[in-house]
């Protein structure tokens, strides 16, 4: 995110010398993405943010993964994976539902503070479907609401606290860096007029977060040769990473509420790149939100039958009536996959149901995928089984 901030103390010069009330000197980190050629932000500890005491195995969640095959589209319950209560954290406790070499897609229901926890591999996305949480972060705190995405940067030493109702988060987990769509920002990264967002509608920390401590464990999730080639440790640093007096940059956590998002329509239906929020190596996020639909004296509101021969859909149906779905099944805190190599569209019932429409009060996040997607123990958990032959009514025998 190349908009650029500055919070708490920070030097005159970048480079120099900065020093403590009693004398001593903050300790500069540069965190930076892309080996010194893209996106950074200085930050200034207290402490020796290198300074660890100890480092053992953190034994991951389920993250082994099983190939769509043969290819069928499915219907996956999420509500499903997690009891009305949950003695979860938004860490340790997520549930793999899909995932490939470029992303993985798990959910969790959490109600139990996190442990300190540093994704090494790539950016997260996490989607709050229902309820609130505080993200402390070694940039400061984050306020997490319903329909927001809390954007985390790869190594962003941070922790979930569900606020009083809990929280029930979507989780997509990039092995590369997550921002903006490239055709919505300048050549310097500045949102540009036709771009269904902006800069206001980003919100990251406004004052840092220091904390006094020591030997503080912080669960840290690297490659490896485990599943997926991701392996977990946990490392125990001699003073608590949240010692931050200031930093500066355009690297830093933030959110953005799907509310913000300013649907793009036409007279006849938009194809989904309309709805895009996100993207990031291999994969693109995109939110279907309510909006004004096709205005054509003749147009048809639901999608047209599609085959995007390049990628995996994914959809999470998280608010609203999704009206293309009507009659499958499909409900709030559904999946739908509909994999490459297969056409897909509307239910036929929904076809004539959606003519004269005006509106549709729906809200859904996609990702789609440029590389097939496997599933995930959580995912084969709460597969129902009978959505493939939902449009045809009935299955061979």
């Amino acid at each position: 995110m190349t908009f650029y901030r500055q919070v708490g103390q920070v030097p005159p010069k970048r480079h120099t010398q900065f020093r403590k009330p009693d004398g001593g000197l903050y300790y500069e980190e540069l965190m930076g993405e892309e080996g010194f050629s893209s996106d950074s932000s200085l930050l200034y500890h207290a402490g020796v943010p290198s300074a660890i005491v100890d480092s053992q195995v953190w034994d991951l969640p389920d993250l082994v993964t099983v190939p769509n095959h043969p290819l069928t589209p499915r219907h996956l319950k999420l509500h499903d994976l997690f009891a009305e209560t949950s003695k979860s954290n938004a860490v340790e406790d997520r549930r793999l539902v899909l995932g490939n070499g470029d992303v993985r897609i798990s959910y969790v229901v959490a109600e139990q503070p996190s442990p300190y926890y540093r994704n090494a591999i790539g950016d997260e996305c996490v989607y709050v479907e229902k309820g609130s949480a505080t993200v402390e972060t070694v940039f400061g705190v984050l306020n997490a609401v319903e329909g927001d995405y809390v954007i985390i940067p790869r190594a962003t030493t941070h922790r979930w606290l569900p606020g009083p109702d809990g929280v029930h988060a979507y989780c997509i987990e990039a092995n590369s860096h997550i921002a903006p769509p490239k055709r919505y920002l300048s050549r310097y990264g500045q949102f540009l007029e036709h771009s269904p967002y902006c800069e206001r509608d980003l919100h990251a920390a406004g004052e840092p977060l220091v904390v006094e401590d020591t030997d503080v464990e912080v669960l840290v999730k690297h490659r490896g040769n485990g599943p997926g080639g991701i392996v977990g440790s946990r490392m125990t640093y001699a003073t608590h990473p949240f010692d931050v007096v200031g930093w500066d940059g355009c690297l830093y956590p933030y959110t953005f509420n799907v509310s913000d998002y300013e649907p793009i329509t036409g007279r006849i239906h938009q194809p989904p790149p309309v709805h895009q929020v996100f993207e990031g190596n291999n994969f693109v996020v995109c939110n279907f939100v309510p909006r004004k639909v096709d205005y054509h004296p003749l147009s048809v509101p639901v999608p047209y039958y599609h085959s995007n021969v390049d990628s995996d859909e994914v959809m999470f149906y998280c608010g609203g009536d999704y009206e293309a779905r009507k009659g499958s099944g499909i409900g709030l805190g559904s999946i739908s996959l509909h994999p490459g190599g297969y056409a897909h569209g509307p239910q036929p019932s929904a076809i004539e149901a959606s003519l004269g429409a005006e509106r549709f009060e729906e809200l859904a996040v996609m990702v789609d995928t440029f590389r097939p997607l496997e599933l995930g123990e959580g995912g084969t958990a709460v597969d129902d089984g009978v959505y493939a032959w939902s449009w045809a009514g009935r299955r061979k025998s």
